[in-house]
């Protein structure tokens, strides 16, 4: 069984599956890796961390796939299990190999993503992969990462966007709610950010068969998960 980590609830709605077990970030660490580890106790042995992300790259635009190679968080390194993340290019041919960052917080400005990028050299960053990498490698356990590109680098998010994410993975409308109230000239900003979000939802949705039965086989002996 794999375990599919997302950071949202519409994420895992879209690659859920009998032989899946789905768990959901909300922009909380401590939460995500107790899901993980539940995971693994009910069965699952293999990691994927999939949903959308935003791009590190200039060349990235919203929609690009990116299959990690490696995950880089502060001074670790993952790497991803070759193997996969060969099937997962095979199985989405649009995708690009690259490094993906994890971060503890959204990375919603342009120039935060600009310096990010300097740092690492990765293509795009999210909330979740670094925490579902660093767990696999602790059990063991082959880890690969598929993401799709919901913001460019040089888009900033509107506050409202910041906030909008509740620990259960879902939409907090108040929290929204408030920061249009407070700040209403970002309207037009955080109707772009959903738009833009929802064309990377819907490739995400035609992506889904990456999680479909016929998967090849992990090998659990010849693992390449290894900290730089």
């Amino acid at each position: 069984m794999i375990v599919a980590v997302t950071g949202l609830g519409r994420e895992a709605r879209i690659v859920s599956r009998p032989n899946v077990a789905t768990v959901i970030g909300g922009g909380d660490g401590a939460r995500l890796r107790t899901q993980i580890k539940a995971a693994f106790d009910n069965g699952a042995r293999r990691v994927l961390s999939i949903g959308i992300c935003g791009a590190l790259s200039p060349a990235l635009a919203v929609g690009d796939c990116i299959v990690a190679t490696e995950i880089v968080a502060q001074e670790q390194r993952y790497i991803a299990y070759q193997p996969w993340t060969d099937e997962l290019l095979a199985r989405v041919p649009e995708a690009r190999p690259g490094a993906i960052a994890g971060s503890e917080k959204i990375v919603a400005q342009a120039d935060e993503k600009t310096r990010l990028y300097r740092a690492t050299g990765a293509a795009g960053v999210d909330m979740e992969s670094h925490i579902a990498a660093a767990m696999a490698q602790e059990f063991g356990l082959p880890f690969a990462a598929l993401r799709v590109v919901s913001d460019s680098s040089r888009a900033s998010l509107p506050h409202a966007a910041e906030v909008a994410m509740s620990p259960n993975g879902k939409v907090d409308f108040l929290a929204v709610l408030r920061s249009l109230m407070a700040r209403p000239g970002q309207i037009p900003a955080l109707l772009q950010t959903a738009w833009d979000a929802e064309k990377a939802f819907g490739v995400l949705f035609r992506c889904r068969h990456v999680l479909a039965p016929g998967l090849a086989p992990a090998n659990l002996g010849e693992l390449s998960l290894d900290v730089g």
